[in-house]
């Protein structure tokens, strides 16, 4: 398999950044490409529980801790102090798939599209500071004229054609198994 497309899903706080990526795993993975998802967190976030066994191995000390079961396997590694990973490093980690969306990285060199919400923290345009935005999600029509195509947040499927004629990716019929 090729090294996967990347495009990035940016915006502000409450945006409604995850709700797109979502909506976009589901159109793409439904169209038949393979899709991982890297989100980028700006605060600590723990998937690990304390009183669990994997929990009680990272307090221990571990660096890296696996857990696998017959549905799922995820890998927990504590930085304990080192430098947090770049994105291309987390790239790196990841299987092999068609697209990764990437959540966040909104600072990034990628392609992305920009979110933009009515009810978000902060409302400025992203797209004019960055190059790599090729389209916008908004819920509020804007007052000037936009360079840039526009999408309502429902309109899943004419995004996704855009994505994927960005991305230069061929079109699938069927979904994978």
């Amino acid at each position: 398999m090729n090294k996967p497309a990347i495009v990035g899903v940016v915006g502000w706080k409450n945006a409604g950044k995850t709700t797109l990526t979502a909506r976009l795993v589901t159109e793409l993975t439904a169209r038949g490409h393979r899709v991982s998802t890297i989100k980028h967190a700006h605060v600590s976030f723990d998937i690990d529980h304390p009183g669990r066994d994997s929990h009680r191995h990272r307090e221990a000390g571990a660096v890296e801790v696996a857990i696998a079961s017959p549905h799922r396997w995820a890998v927990m590694h504590e930085l304990r102090g080192g430098p947090e990973p770049t994105l291309d490093q987390m790239i790196a980690r990841m299987s092999p798939c068609d697209i990764i969306l990437v959540e966040g990285y909104k600072r990034g060199p990628h392609p992305k599209v920009e979110v933009r919400r009515h009810g978000a923290r902060q409302r400025d345009p992203i797209a004019p500071t960055d190059a790599q935005v090729f389209a916008v999600v908004s819920d509020t029509p804007t007052a000037e004229p936009d360079p840039l195509p526009i999408f309502q947040s429902d309109a899943i499927p004419a995004l996704a054609e855009v994505i994927l004629e960005r991305l230069a990716l061929p079109a699938r019929t069927a979904a994978l198994p």
